[in-house]
């Protein structure tokens, strides 16, 4: 099974933005009833999320982020080797976002720059992808950005879904270090699961896929531009295969729970989290939770969830254990240590790349 293991390479500082706009769950009542909302409340934890503006994208929340983070490390742009941004909320078909990124954070032309298309899992697999390109190279710091908006291919009548997304990104500083500071992580993949969690068209597949809504297998309205989550199959394999997974790492690892001062999971819903605790026999103090007022912020929510709970506090080191799992298949955990004097606490922003709009082809 992949296990990496990165001796000299450090989490040197963490940021997350999202945007000032609350969707309030109760809201939803005149849509979807007071009983269906009320259960949902109760089953996810979700009272409400934060959405973008119609232009505004995870890129922008990503700019955003690192940003800050750069300034607030005072780090010379020159020094950014790489920058990575996983999504799935691209702002074009092509270039890749990180493209984008680049040229508004001023970074110089030697950063090797490209996307990885993952959701919930792009945090933990792009500190994997992003630490094996500075254990194999002279790259002394580097960036990954992390985020989605998924809201926006969500149909609005979804009652799956609709009350469940949330929109932020996150953006990481990975330093080489020459303390002995170990990032191990452990990845897994099964693309038996790709139709879990979909969204259908807007590919290459089929250029000219209908917009027209249809009543799907679960009664709920959608068209083929929209979201849908099989979410049996989904609670299926995240209870299941989430727990074995953290068993497998121990083993290898060598760890258990009490070596671990936090676990930042992915924020999937309430219940889940609370099945994966209890299988493991986490703490609840140990997992922090955002879930009440930030909604699955997708890939960023692990980091959401640091900055949220720890952004503010006084400098302690915290020996934590990451763990992402979602669309793909795809899921992975892997730890490292932090100081929370490099967590920023959340930062709001509504702001977007205007230049980035393009309402012609004449504007090009």
């Amino acid at each position: 099974m992949p296990l990496f293991n990165f001796n000299n390479i450090k989490i040197a500082g963490m940021a997350c933005a999202m945007p000032s706009n609350i969707t309030k769950t109760e809201t939803f009542k005149d849509l979807f009833g007071t009983e269906e909302v009320d259960k949902f409340m109760l089953m996810t934890g979700i009272t409400q999320t934060r959405r973008t503006s119609k232009h505004q994208t995870a890129a922008d929340l990503g700019y955003t982020a690192a940003e800050k983070l750069l300034q607030h490390k005072n780090i010379d742009r020159s020094e950014i080797g790489a920058l990575i941004f996983g999504t799935h909320s691209p702002d074009y078909r092509r270039p890749a976002s990180a493209f984008i990124i680049h040229k508004r954070l001023g970074l110089s032309i030697d950063t090797a720059v490209f996307d990885i298309s993952l959701g919930c899992s792009a945090m933990v697999y792009g500190i994997q992808a992003l630490a094996s390109m500075m254990a194999s190279s002279n790259i002394k710091k580097a960036l990954l950005i992390v985020g989605d908006t998924a809201g926006k291919t969500t149909n609005p009548l979804d009652r799956a879904s609709i009350m469940l997304i949330g929109e932020a990104s996150v953006a990481i500083l990975l330093e080489k270090t020459e303390e002995s500071t170990p990032i191990v992580s452990l990845m897994r993949s099964d693309g038996n699961g790709y139709r879990y969690l979909i969204v259908p068209a807007g590919g290459y597949r089929n250029l000219e896929a209908s917009h027209e809504n249809e009543i799907c297998h679960d009664g709920i309205e959608r068209n083929l531009h929209n979201s849908m989550m099989q979410g049996t199959s989904v609670f299926t394999f995240t209870i299941s295969d989430i727990p074995k997974l953290m068993k497998d790492f121990w083993q290898l690892t060598n760890t258990t729970v009490d070596d671990y001062d936090c676990f930042a999971f992915h924020q999937a819903n309430l219940y889940i989290l609370q099945q994966i605790a209890k299988k493991l026999k986490i703490p609840p103090e140990k997992m922090p939770l955002t879930l009440s007022k930030f909604g699955n912020t997708s890939g960023a929510s692990p980091i959401v969830t640091l900055c949220d709970a720890f952004g503010e506090v006084e400098e302690k080191e915290l020996n934590t254990l990451f763990c992402a799992f979602g669309v793909g298949l795809s899921w992975g955990a892997f730890s490292a240590k932090i100081n929370t004097s490099d967590i920023l606490p959340i930062i709001e922003d509504d702001t977007y790349f205007e230049e980035g709009v393009i309402n012609s082809m004449k504007e090009l």
